[in-house]
């Protein structure tokens, strides 16, 4: 009898083990086996890999849409239309408006080889092989940024700066970045080589408020760019890393060592030999100046060139703003319509105690005379130099009680003297910078060094030269009258250096901040020399500027009356104000410090922080009424005598002791064996440094 096949038992192969149960090799529950079989391994990376493209593809896709919206691309393939700037008040009132010098584009096939070299070998030495961003070269720069010694490099191509151009802005976010980035692409896409390169000679920005390289050309050598030399070349192409500032119209030296390194690297890309590179010699100007070189205000012209340099490569108009204070800048304007100036020039500016100018005036005229006597001009600064001198004390371990002598310096070959020819004898370094006594200040340089009141002005901010003469004390060292003003501002910050500007600080890197940071004053010198320019401004020779505010400041009067300045501060505003002739002419009637710029500084600030200003009767304003210090000096048994008269009565001083007698009660009788003093009926005027 045959058995069933299913009821045949099914043998396992020798050596082999028995196959489980269909119930054992599946769980309970676990549903039917499937009918595919797995996926093996190399198809399942595939599918990750398809995945990843999609969802790249569709993260292209929106970028694109969102470039689309935000910044056509069409736009970058439409002319260039000639560049202008118009420089706007922190409160939206125009400044001026500036449109730029221009000229024909150039054409790559017609200039000498070695022209576009210059501008590839230190900007984008790579143009020809990369697609329009250049990883290599952002590789490089970020290695070059993390071990340099504080100078950094871009990693942007030739065509992202063409592509940045077409975006009016110069922000440094990552959207921005990203935006060029692709329509660096899309150039490379639409626009041969040739072409982008020659749109980017044309248009970038060459300092000069000069757009173009044929612009360039004939303004600083005046000749055609297809006649421009190796060198000449290599200098326009340095000008790019910062036009307004290596422009060799005002910095050759800057110019020409940037020019330098430029042909460096032209050698190091084979574009030029080494010995083609030593018998260079530097490029020689031959400026061709351009009508219209100035742009309607003092302030513009100051602030214009970094506007340009910060906007770069600029398409179309554009709006900048700056710090100016639309209503500061009028009061500060009707000052000087008010003031008795004669024939005098004066200059103005005013800053907030971070450095942010509000106000400038260079000179009575504009149309008459667009030279900025606030920036461009240097003159001596009188007394009001003293504030480093005075500050080198204090740093020295002094304090505005300690003694000095008030006496005619007879030692030494050079021997300054006091205003008038008056002395105070002993007196405390208070009562010395609020008389500004000149023997006083001398003898302080002496005692702390000429190194260390240089090594203050340094700290400060103050970048002129200085003699290196006890008559720096007095102020004979030439400085910019901005100078002076960012030095007291950083007395009223509490911080130094203040660094005066007419735009809005830029956002700046960790590294930037932590080269940059300022530093602080310590309390106790802080706290004295804000006493000094207290007892200058309210009860000194600086006393006609006196504010019902607290009021900080110091006068200053060169040789002969030839300028006087006042520079102080309150309510939050810092000002400096000179008068003065451009010839350097003493000024008529022996004016000074204390008291046409002191009156100036009085009427625009009590408008500038909104404090009234009170019309006092003249012979209150008299400063000859104002702290008369008596003229004594008696040689007896109890040392030198010194009396001090203001409207609140009068001081004493016998020997460094100080007695105080208000002015309701009767003065005392003096010491036996000494005659009652003269007490001379005039203020401290402004001492003049004597010729040294």
């Amino acid at each position: 009898m045959a058995v069933p096949m299913t009821e045949l038992p099914n043998p396992a192969p020798t050596g082999s083990t028995p196959a489980p149960a269909a119930d054992e090799a599946r769980p309970f529950g676990a549903g039917p086996p499937s009918a595919f079989a797995p996926p093996t391994p190399w198809k399942r990376r595939l599918q990750i890999f398809g995945w990843i493209v999609a969802a790249g593809l569709a993260l292209l896709m929106l970028i694109i849409a969102w470039l689309a919206v935000t910044a056509p691309m069409s736009r970058s393939l439409q002319p260039i239309a000639p560049p202008s700037i118009s420089l706007m008040s922190a409160d939206g009132h125009l400044v001026a408006r500036r449109g730029a010098i221009i000229d024909k584009p150039v054409e790559v096939a017609k200039l000498p080889a070695h022209v576009p070299q210059a501008f590839m070998a230190i900007e984008d030495r790579r143009f020809y092989d990369h697609w329009g961003v250049d990883p290599r070269g952002i590789a490089r720069a970020m290695w070059h940024n993390i071990w340099s010694d504080g100078s950094s490099q871009g990693g942007s191509t030739i065509t992202q700066q063409l592509a940045k151009g077409v975006f009016l802005s110069s922000d440094r976010t990552m959207g921005r970045k990203a935006r060029e980035a692709l329509i660096a692409f899309w150039l490379e896409a639409w626009l041969t080589k040739d072409q982008i390169l020659e749109r980017y000679l044309s248009n970038v920005y060459f300092g000069d408020n000069v757009y173009g390289l044929r612009a360039a050309s004939l303004h600083y050598f005046d000749r055609q760019p297809e006649r421009l030399t190796i060198s000449q070349a290599a200098m326009l192409a340095g000008l790019l890393k910062a036009p307004s500032r290596l422009a060799p119209t005002s910095n050759l030296k800057g110019a020409r060592a940037r020019a330098a390194l430029v042909t460096q690297a032209m050698v190091e890309a084979g574009y030029i030999s080494k010995a083609q590179r030593n018998q260079l010699a530097p490029a020689r100007l031959d400026v061709r100046e351009s009508p219209d070189a100035t742009s309607g205000t003092y302030f513009a012209d100051w602030v214009l060139p970094e506007a340009r340099d910060r906007a770069g490569a600029v398409y179309g108009a554009q709006e900048v703003k700056t710090t100016l204070d639309w209503r500061i800048q009028r009061l500060a304007e009707a000052a000087i319509r008010r003031a008795p100036l004669g024939g005098a020039q004066v200059a103005l500016v005013a800053m907030k105690p971070d450095g942010s100018v509000v106000a400038m005036i260079g000179g009575k005229n504009y149309e008459k005379s667009s030279f900025n006597r606030a920036v461009q001009a240097k003159r001596q600064p009188g007394s009001t130099f003293k504030l480093f001198v005075y500050l080198a004390a204090f740093r020295a371990g002094m304090t505005p009680d300690d003694m000095i002598e008030d006496t005619p310096i007879t030692t030494g070959t050079y021997r300054p003297a006091n205003h008038g020819g008056k002395y105070r004898g002993r007196i405390t370094l208070r009562q010395a910078f609020a008389a500004s006594s000149n023997v006083a200040a001398v003898r302080l340089t002496q005692k702390v060094g000429v190194d260390n009141v240089i090594k203050v002005a340094r700290d400060l901010g103050v970048t002129a030269p200085l003699t290196e003469d006890l008559s720096l004390a007095l102020g004979t060292s030439e400085i910019p009258l901005v100078e002076l003003a960012e030095a007291y501002a950083s007395v009223a910050a509490g911080a130094y250096p203040v660094l005066a500007h007419g735009l809005p600080p830029e956002e700046q890197g960790w590294f930037d901040r932590l080269m940059k940071r300022q530093r602080h004053f310590s309390d106790d010198q802080l706290e004295m020399i804000r006493d000094l320019l207290s007892s200058a401004a309210n009860r000194g020779t600086g006393s006609a500027a006196a504010l019902r505010t607290s009021t900080f400041g110091k006068t200053g009067t060169t040789q002969d009356s030839r300028d006087a300045i006042f520079v102080g501060y309150a309510g939050g505003l810092v000002t400096a104000v000179w008068i003065g002739n451009d010839d350097n002419a003493p000024l008529p009637g022996g004016a000074a410090g204390g008291g046409v710029p002191a009156r100036i500084w009085r009427n625009f600030m009590a408008g500038a922080i909104n404090e009234p200003v009170e019309k006092v009767p003249e012979e209150e304003q008299d400063p000859d009424l104002v702290n008369a210090i008596a003229n004594v000096s008696v040689e007896t048994g109890i040392g030198n005598v010194g009396v001090g008269m203001d409207q609140g009565g009068m001081t004493v001083t016998i020997d460094g002791n100080q007695l105080r007698i208000p002015s309701d009660q009767p003065l005392p009788l003096p010491p036996q064996g000494v005659p009652p003093p003269r007490i001379a009926p005039t203020q401290p005027q402004e001492n003049e440094p004597p010729q040294p």
